[in-house]
């Protein structure tokens, strides 16, 4: 019989710490969740000072004695503060993240849908059996309304005056009139922005899940806009005729089931003097450097087997780039693979996203 190793009984208490470490950040998530779907970060952010738990309750509508067990937690979380008689406050960076849905920082979008992301626990178990994974309507209608909330505060706050001034002569080529392709448009906020910027250009928006179309459709509606349309690219495809003048793909590529053929239909659809805006997460080659330089890589690697890499792997013959499965050496290697020849990275600034430039 082999040796029982010995355990060393501070690595084992440092260990215990670690692993529920990671519990407590799950259900403080939860408390977030909470904490925005029931607008508590909201009232406190608009209240004048501090608050005691029966004045945050009758604000928000709520019995007392939930709301003071939630607000300890936040407060032992640092998440909310906590003065002498027990009142609550949030400060000013708090809400911009918490509470400002227009602040290019607000960050509740993946806990808006933090419920059917956890949820996809019990489709995966199958996944890990079978090796196809589910696609981004497998998480519901709040699903789509958490990638929306996600990424619609940056983009509205930069992509205007940031991210297309950075590439030379777009926005000229935009006033004029150009004709653009959004593809994995989501919930349609970059289309409509831009349509709404540059009217003398058309903007299509594509992507696979029906939730987010239909409410693409419903804000294309609000807006007025006549300059803007979505689809489904499995009923209507991308032109074959490099008729396309500018293309975007927005954090989508590495979720696709068949990232290569996308990129082979971009090459057939853009002009020869055409480019494309290819933004997605900054990955790195290997996962040694994730883990080394990327203090977020526990959690992209989580969310990529809940969500990103279930999505790419959701067909037969899926791919399966994953959340840091894309990286720049990748993307240079599949965009020429594709027949693109020019691949530059642009000034961009982004905490979690790389934004490429690619011509034909």
């Amino acid at each position: 019989m082999s040796a029982v190793p010995e355990i060393d009984s501070d690595a084992l208490k440092l260990f215990s710490f670690q692993l529920f470490t990671k519990l407590e950040g799950a259900v403080t998530a939860g408390m977030v969740h909470l904490g925005d779907q029931l607008g508590l970060y909201s009232v406190l952010a608009a209240a004048d000072g501090p608050l005691t738990t029966h004045e945050l309750a009758e604000r928000a509508g709520l019995h007392e004695r939930w709301v003071r067990e939630w607000a300890h937690n936040q407060a032992a979380a640092k998440f909310i503060t906590i003065a002498d008689g027990g009142r609550f406050g949030i400060t000013p960076e708090a809400a911009a993240v918490m509470a400002t849905p227009d602040h290019p920082a607000y960050g509740m979008g993946m806990f808006h849908r933090l419920p059917q992301t956890m949820r996809a626990l019990d489709d995966v178990r199958d996944s890990f059996r079978t090796g196809i994974g589910h696609d981004y309507d497998s998480h519901g209608p709040q699903g789509a309304v958490g990638i929306e909330r996600s990424f619609e505060p940056w983009s509205n706050a930069n992509l205007l005056p940031v991210v297309l001034p950075a590439i030379d002569g777009l926005v000229e080529r935009l006033q004029a009139g150009a004709a653009v392709a959004d593809i994995g448009c989501g919930a349609g906020s970059a289309v409509i922005l831009m349509a709404a910027a540059f009217p003398q250009s058309y903007f299509r928006g594509y992507d696979i899940s029906q939730y987010a179309l239909a409410r693409a459709a419903l804000k294309l509606e609000e807006s007025g806009l006549h300059n803007a349309d979505f689809h489904d690219p499995r009923h209507e495809p991308l032109p074959t005729d490099q008729s396309l003048d500018f293309i975007t793909t927005f954090d989508c590529i590495h979720d696709m089931t068949r990232p290569t053929e996308m990129m082979k239909a971009i090459r057939r659809a853009i002009k020869p003097d055409g480019m494309w805006l290819l933004v997605d997460i900054k990955a790195l080659d290997t996962f040694e450097e994730n883990a080394r330089k990327n203090p977020m890589a526990p959690l992209m690697y989580g969310i990529s087997v809940l969500s990103c890499m279930s999505s790419a792997l959701s067909e037969e013959g899926g791919e399966g780039l994953g959340t840091l499965g894309f990286s720049e050496s990748t993307a240079r290697a599949m965009t020429a693979e594709a027949g693109f020849t020019r691949f530059d990275k642009l000034p961009v600034d982004h905490s979690v996203n790389a934004f490429y430039l690619v011509r034909p």
